[in-house]
């Protein structure tokens, strides 16, 4: 069960990106700088309810949450039992844009028993309350993007920094990071016995843990972060 339609409100503009006083600038390999220019752009295309291929992808998440039962439509009451507020999904995706449905289909096609653990809530002593798993999903690329900086031409911190290495290693670190950072929220959710008013306090939690592991200097790829091992593959 989620919560009230209020409850999503203010999240977007909770979290802070605080950025290192003491920044030294550095340069970018060509191939880091393509990856990363390629990436912000992604973050630039909104989603448009009007585009057909922005319906496909809304239909194959479906799909992969639900294989056995028919959508109605793309509105339809059917969404909430992913966790999406209302009938019409695209309302939830004005805070972020089309990079976070692509965030969800990536978890669905390359972790899906990871995906549909959290999604149906497998694990734990779950509360009566539950955080809404597309909502939070939503979430979950807001906060990465703010956290490394991204809007920035190129980031100035030091997770932000790091970040850009391992982008170099492979141009997927981004959304295989999404899946990373959802498991951690899910974990940090159970070990606090949070309530859906709590998630924004959640997030928060995860997001200084993340940061921590991305500041660690023996992180040359994605896969070598601590938390890499939450995923079910």
């Amino acid at each position: 069960m989620v919560g009230p339609r209020s409850w999503i409100g203010g999240l977007f503009n909770r979290s802070s990106n605080k950025r290192n006083e003491k920044f030294i600038d550095y340069l970018l390999t060509p191939l880091q700088e393509e990856r990363l220019h390629r990436l912000q752009e992604r973050l630039q295309t909104p989603f448009d309810e009007s585009f057909p291929d922005h319906q496909k992808a809304l239909r194959v998440l479906w799909d992969a949450a639900f294989p056995d039962v028919a959508l109605n439509g793309l509105i339809s009451e059917q969404w909430k039992e992913m966790g999406w507020q209302g009938p019409n999904p695209s309302t939830d995706f004005r805070g972020c844009g089309f990079i976070s449905l692509e965030n969800l289909l990536f978890f669905a096609k390359t972790y899906p028993e990871s995906f549909r653990r959290l999604l149906f809530k497998q694990d734990g002593d779950r509360a009566m309350w539950e955080y809404p798993f597309a909502v939070a999903g939503i979430n979950v690329s807001f906060m990465l993007i703010q956290m490394l900086d991204l809007y920035s031409a190129k980031p100035r911190c030091l997770p932000g920094i790091n970040f850009l290495r391992l982008l170099g290693e492979d141009e997927e670190a981004f959304d295989v990071l999404y899946c990373i950072a959802f498991e951690m929220m899910d974990a940090q959710w159970l070990a606090m016995h949070a309530s859906y008013m709590e998630f924004n306090e959640v997030l928060q939690v995860t997001r200084t843990q993340l940061q921590r592991e991305l500041s660690l200097e023996d992180i040359n790829r994605i896969h070598d972060l601590p938390a890499y091992n939450l995923l079910y593959h």
